[in-house]
């Protein structure tokens, strides 16, 4: 050994073998690699390259999306969070190292990819392909010191949602990751597009997709109200859609669709969904939460009313979630029928008039 032996425990290229491409600043250091060294090999021209701040790059050439995903989680994540395991296959878009290892992030992320990176990962053909991002948003808590830099661009939040594992990574859930996109897109058919495959993919429901939007303020902007009109009526289009295959697959009466109700001679009493005059069952999707504005306290208040008005005449009413539509038609259809066979024990209804709708 000679005064020039490098004092690093272990030769450099063993941290660049394949198994991890990235790592922080404190990591390097813990494997015996000085700051010093770390700038040297980070020199133009050197083997390695700073990726963003206190992330390091462990080979010369182009990141890939996929390293550009993890450097921006460790950049936001802390210190303590990120571990070297062994991940799952890696999406079309995010291609995999050779023979490499992905880097996974702990349970409770304090950053999660959000925004279009965030779509891209869930699986929207909407969304525009990772290498063709400049900046991958990362959602972080509101007090964290960190700004928005290279390919990171931060976005603050007061409470993180759960985030979902896509492949081994934290990534915003879609309603939320929507949101956090619109924010910062001004083509409305991009939006229209982004909003519209949510709801037909199965991605989220649409009152899920307009609280987010409420909640970041976004509901003033004309694009984004034209396009969740169109995003309230296909989910309303597609809850009718299940409404009728589950009286159909379930074997369930026929019922009048869309229908006015109103005392002879008096006044209205609003529209249901589906009626079944014999056994008077009112059914009504519950979409009033998919509205563009919150409801105040004044209209729950006349929706109770009124619902109240229609059991005082002895017509019982059901009121159906699409989400729980989606997920379960055959126990939706069990709660139907057990509000016709008890339609045999009840007083008879009053005589209401049936009108098209």
């Amino acid at each position: 050994m000679t005064h020039d032996t490098p004092l690093s425990p272990r030769p450099l290229h063993h941290l660049a073998d394949g198994r991890r491409r990235l790592m922080t600043a404190a990591q390097l250091r813990a494997h015996g690699v000085s700051a010093a060294e770390t700038g040297r090999q980070c020199r133009p021209g050197g083997p390695w390259q700073q990726l963003l701040p206190n992330v390091v790059l462990l080979h010369a050439g182009p990141p890939t999306s996929e390293e550009r995903l993890h450097a921006v989680l460790l950049y936001a994540a802390r210190e303590r969070t990120p571990a070297a395991v062994s991940g799952g296959p890696a999406p079309a878009s995010v291609p995999r190292q050779p023979g490499g290892e992905q880097q996974s992030f702990a349970a409770d992320p304090e950053a999660m990819i959000t925004g279009l990176a965030a779509l891209t990962l869930h699986g929207f053909s909407a969304a525009p392909p990772l290498p063709s991002l400049d900046a991958l948003d990362v959602l972080v808590p509101r007090l964290r010191r960190l700004r928005s830099t290279g390919c990171a661009r931060v976005v603050r939040t007061a409470a993180l949602p759960t985030a979902v594992r896509v492949t081994g990574l934290p990534v915003a859930p879609v309603a939320r990751a929507l949101a956090d996109a619109v924010a910062g897109l001004t083509d409305p058919g991009v939006v229209h597009r982004l909003l519209t495959e949510a709801v037909r993919g199965g991605h989220c429901e649409p009152a899920a997709v307009v609280r987010e939007l409420n909640r970041a303020r976004l509901l003033g902007r004309p694009h984004v109200v034209d396009a969740v009109d169109s995003l309230v009526a296909e989910g309303r289009a597609l809850a009718e859609e299940h409404l009728y295959r589950m009286v159909r697959e379930h074997a369930l009466p026929e019922p009048v669709w869309n229908v006015d109700l109103r005392l002879p001679g008096g006044p209205g009493l609003g529209g249901v969904d589906a009626f079944w005059p014999e056994q008077a069952v009112a059914l009504e999707l519950d979409t009033r939460g998919a509205h563009r504005r919150q409801e105040d306290d004044a209209a729950r208040a006349e929706q109770a009313r009124r619902r109240e008005h229609l059991e005082r005449l002895g017509i019982t009413v059901v009121r159906l979630a699409p989400r729980k539509l989606r997920a379960s038609l055959e126990h939706q259809a069990a709660v139907v029928r057990t509000a016709l066979m008890a339609a045999e024990d009840r007083e008879p209804a009053a005589y209401v008039v049936v009108l098209p709708r």
